[in-house]
């Protein structure tokens, strides 16, 4: 019998999570199938996966009309909504994380978009949203923006777990595992436990190469074999960053103290270009030590015809990537300037959704 290629992947040392929570999955039994079958160990949401399982999903309507009736703002009826299914997404996966100690079974929910440039109104919100669901693991995602980044060092310090989401650039990601680092020194510093701490960082893939292409498509000629290939040499020197940083000496009295590395998570793997294969953001991406986050759709895709290899680090691979990056930077293609609009696009599209999710709740 063909082993499930969910299940390969989880051999191979990287760990698929789902990019979605409802009630309907958990009530209906899904979400538990999952775990059990494919191997599914943690979940991510966002503003856009909840407003979307809040306006046409079952299972919210009693609940939201009694939160209505109370003197509630809409951000605190959204919460309480929310916050009730990441806590039965986190006890589903419970086992898991004691099973892995503490390396698997997480769960991530979001602080407020609109603080993505407000220091003390995110490390505010992510104690406010750690403590009210009360659950070891849980992620707080916060995204990578200059404010962000210093609210990570400081949740991290203060021993929240933090999904920090919305990288698109090495930069990004080394900024990223910089501020981890520091948390977990400040934590170490005053006394506290660096076994439950940890972190991931969430490198988003389809969506640079969406930029990207349409630049290498405006410049035409050589440049357009070029397409469809930034985001996985991207990912793939990411790692290569990863394994100088967490593996090796600069690490070692952290790792000795119980630290977990801060693993990086391959973001918005669902293949936007329907010219592109519908797994090219999962199947060349397969290593230790990483987290793929997966829509319905790629998962199923990867369920019925994934071809799962390890990929990640090759030697060959690593040189590809080195050459294709150096080839788009030869064409004058600045991939940090290219990070820091989609960084910008990204916020704005959370905005959006953040604000149709609080029309729901609204009175």
């Amino acid at each position: 019998m063909t082993m499930n290629p969910l299940l390969q992947v989880r051999a191979l040392g990287q760990q698929i999570w789902l990019d979605n929570l409802s009630r309907t999955l958990l009530n209906d039994g899904e979400l538990g199938r999952l775990i059990a079958d494919d191997g599914i160990a943690g979940i991510t949401t966002n503003p856009a996966i909840f407003h979307k399982s809040i306006a046409s999903g079952r299972y919210y309507g009693e609940d939201l009309a009694r939160l209505k009736q109370q003197p509630l703002s809409p951000e605190a009826r959204y919460e309480e909504l929310v916050i009730a299914d990441v806590r039965r997404a986190c006890d589903l996966l419970l086992p898991l994380y004691k099973q892995s100690r503490g390396e698997a079974g997480f769960v991530s929910l979001e602080v407020s978009p609109l603080l993505a440039h407000d220091v003390e109104g995110t490390v505010a919100a992510g104690k406010r949203l750690y403590a009210g669901v009360e659950r070891a693991n849980l992620l707080i995602k916060v995204p990578a923006t200059p404010a962000g980044i210093v609210a990570v060092e400081q949740l991290i310090g203060d021993g929240i777990n933090v999904n920090v989401t919305l990288l698109f650039s090495l930069a990004h990601v080394d900024a990223t595992a910089a501020a981890y680092v520091r948390g977990l020194e400040r934590r170490r510093a005053a006394g506290g436990d660096l076994v439950r701490t940890t972190s991931v960082a969430s490198l988003f893939l389809s969506r640079v190469d969406t930029l990207v292409d349409a630049q290498l498509e405006a410049l035409g000629g050589d440049a357009l074999a070029l397409r469809g290939n930034t985001a996985v040499a991207l990912a793939r020197l990411a790692y290569q960053g990863y394994r100088a940083r967490f593996t090796g000496a600069s690490f070692a009295s952290l790792r000795a103290a119980g630290a977990h590395p801060q693993y990086l998570l391959w973001a918005s793997t669902g293949t936007k270009n329907p010219a592109y294969s519908d797994l090219l953001y999962v199947e060349p991406l397969v290593g230790p030590e990483t987290v793929t986050t997966l829509p319905d759709a790629t998962l199923a895709a990867l369920r019925d015809h994934g071809q799962v290899t390890a990929t990640l680090a090759t030697e060959a691979e690593v040189d590809n990537a080195r050459a294709t990056l150096a080839r788009i930077a030869a064409l004058g293609i600045d991939l940090n300037e290219v990070g820091e609009t989609l960084q910008a696009d990204g916020l704005a599209q959370f905005e959006r959704a953040y604000a149709a999710l609080l029309a729901l709740t609204a009175d």
